[in-house]
């Protein structure tokens, strides 16, 4: 391969032929293409050979004079450093990467480069889900259609949802194993990621998608008998190798449905199963192969007949009710499910991705109520993640949840995104907590709406007993999200448990050491807790895994541990002062200001502070003020009392 750097070598690579996945992206050697959920990202020539000698060697030190040696021959008449630099960026450029803040490849001056993501051969995989689809051999038909059971039904998630609840019911009942008062324990179900067994890896947005919506559709369906592990800890599971019996204990589950799906021309086939976590014993099985073009008679003659077999656990509007349903167009839904896959990797850039796909969904079908859905909830994490200001953003959610609403009222998770917009924006507490009780009663089973109403609700209001409560039902749903476990430790601070928040703190770090917001909230507790000396330490761990070089969070820990010494814990707090304030203005948030101001005791500037972040909506800055332990010093000034009142918090 060559391109206008000079002429290239072909790497020699023990990945020879294979696809090679990280992160959303996908590396084609046979191809030689770079690939983001299946979709061709322009990268050739150098910068393609460049990524794949790194891929090489995850986690290790490339050195120039390797690549030089590599892929650059010796009689070549470019410039070496500039033509590895350029190829570099072009890589970074390719992976949306950042050199001050690397994901992907970490810049060692002077000496060379590291891939510092994980790296998986996914060969060995592609291995294990063939062999799977031997011992399931039928398959069904999914269609790019969707229905949905209120309104609007997910074709293909449907499929799932309505076949498995016809066997877990039936079958738990048969066996007494469902419990028959409400005093009793819910059955608990996780559904793990539906393997994509396609010859397409660009495909994999497909699987990924019909599994969340299979787990969004089951969770509406008796959830009085019925507990549905959310998304985010269903997915930690995807090319697992562990065990359904080590999955059970790990989620707290009783029972497990894992299947696969496979797309080829104009049909679609799925296989599904059920097992009993306690014995590994297989309850049923079911595979189905139809033309896309027949799945919409199927689907309604299969909605039927499974609603006629468990009418006792549903009820009457949880039934399918075939006047409600519609066809939604086949690119939209496809668009759709790109969309979701984007959303759920939560950084701005992808963020920003998942924006485009949503509003191409609506351009193709603008009745598609989950759409708009989508789109609401990609502009509310883009103004937490820094992809959007939140002038721009929450304004656009509430357009579009509302949106969403207007075309159906019966989506909880269009009630959450806005009651979250209204908490965090508006600070229209009694209406989030309408949105917020809305979307629960609609859907008992969302960890997501659980959460929402714990951190922007309960917590707000300083209802901390009720909000440490709800936030234990979203984790019993959602055991293994980050942020769930860390905010639980977050409101154990607020209530002034402190032990349990800072024992819920360290386990969020045990659970992913390589989750920056962790230690970093830890940090926090330490220090108002006085053990400051602990509190920078723990601070420059989160500084690193949040992309500052070990060298830069170093020196900074240094500063603020010189300051400590000198004047004490006051001191400390106005360095760290001084250090946010001499960032760029757009990195500061007039709420964290606000707060460290309040520590130091400058009662005049917190609030000069406070009433500028009360004026730019900074919720995510100031919602919490009531309890937030930051404010502390404040809340005897009789302009504290007048700023709750003004944010609806008193």
């Amino acid at each position: 391969m060559s391109d206008a750097l000079g002429t290239s070598k072909s790497p020699q690579t023990p990945l020879a032929n294979g696809i090679i996945r990280f992160g959303s992206f996908e590396v084609d050697l046979r191809a030689g293409e770079l690939r983001r959920g299946g979709i061709r990202v322009k990268l050739s020539g150098q910068p393609f050979d460049v990524l794949v000698a790194l891929l090489e060697k995850p986690g290790q030190v490339v050195t120039r004079e390797e690549l030089h040696d590599k892929l650059w021959s010796q009689d070549t008449f470019v410039d070496f450093e500039h033509g590895l630099n350029k190829a570099i960026n072009k890589v970074r450029e390719a992976l949306g990467d950042d050199a001050d803040n690397p994901r992907f490849v970490e810049t060692l001056p002077r000496r060379g480069y590291r891939f510092v993501a994980p790296v998986q051969d996914v060969a060995a995989v592609r291995h294990e889900q063939l062999e799977m689809a031997t011992k399931v051999d039928a398959s069904t038909q999914l269609s790019r259609a969707r229905l949905w059971n209120r309104k609007v039904l997910i074709v293909a998630s449907t499929v799932f949802a309505l076949v498995v609840v016809l066997a877990g019911f039936t079958y738990l009942r048969l066996s007494h194993s469902l419990p028959n008062s409400a005093t009793q324990k819910r059955v608990m179900l996780a559904v793990l990621p539906f393997q994509n067994m396609s010859n397409d890896p660009g495909q994999e947005y497909f699987s990924d998608g019909l599994t969340e919506e299979t787990i969004t559709d089951l969770g509406q369906l008796s959830p009085e008998h019925l507990g549905v592990i959310a998304r985010t800890s269903a997915m930690a599971y995807k090319h697992t190798n562990k065990s359904v019996s080590q999955i059970g204990r790990e989620l707290g589950v009783d029972y497990i449905l894992e299947g696969s799906v496979r797309r080829d021309g104009g049909a679609a086939r799925v296989s599904a199963q059920l097992i009993r976590v306690s014995d590994q014993t297989h309850l049923w099985a079911q595979n189905y192969q139809r033309e896309l073009h027949d799945l919409l008679q199927m689907e309604n003659e299969l909605g039927t007949a499974i609603a006629r077999q468990v009418q006792g656990n549903l009820t009457s509007q949880q039934q399918v009710d075939p006047s409600k349903t519609r066809t939604v167009d086949p690119e939209a839904y496809d668009l759709y499910l790109k969309g979701r896959f984007y959303w759920n990797q939560t950084s701005p850039a992808a963020t920003k991705e998942s924006v485009g796909y949503f509003q191409q969904a609506i351009a193709k079908d603008p009745d598609f109520a989950l759409a708009y859905v989508g789109l609401a909830e990609a502009y509310n994490i883009g103004s937490i993640t820094g992809a959007y200001p939140p002038e721009e953003s929450f304004p656009r959610a509430r357009t579009t949840a509302n949106e969403a609403l207007a075309l159906d009222p019966s989506l909880a998770e269009a009630h959450s995104a806005l009651g979250m917009e209204k908490s965090l924006y508006e600070f229209d507490f009694p209406g989030a907590q309408k949105e917020l009780l809305r979307a629960i009663e609609l859907n008992p089973n969302s960890a997501q709406a659980h959460f929402l109403y714990s951190n922007s609700y309960l917590t707000p209001m300083g209802r901390m007993s009720e909000a440490i409560t709800e936030n234990k039902k979203a984790l019993e749903l959602d055991p293994l999200s980050l942020p769930m476990n860390l905010l639980l430790g977050d409101a154990y601070m607020f209530a002034g448990y402190y032990e349990e928040s800072d024992q819920q703190f360290r386990h969020t770090i045990a659970m992913d050491p390589t989750y920056p917001l962790a230690p970093i909230y830890l940090s926090f507790l330490l220090k108002i807790t006085g053990r400051y000396e602990e509190g920078i330490k723990e601070n420059e761990k989160g500084e690193v895994l949040s992309g500052s070089s070990p060298e830069e969070a170093a020196a900074k820990a240094a500063i603020i541990r010189q300051a400590l010494q000198k004047g004490g814990e006051r001191a400390a707090w106005q360095k760290e002062l001084e250090l946010i304030l001499g960032t760029r203005p757009r990195d500061q948030s007039s709420g964290n200001v606000a707060g460290l101001y309040a520590l130091i005791g400058d009662k005049d500037k917190a609030f000069e502070w406070l009433d500028k972040a009360y004026a730019e909506r900074d919720g995510v800055g100031i919602a919490t003020l009531k309890v937030d332990p930051a404010f502390k010093t404040l809340r005897s000034d009789p302009r504290f009392g007048s700023l709750l009142r003004r944010m609806g918090l008193q």
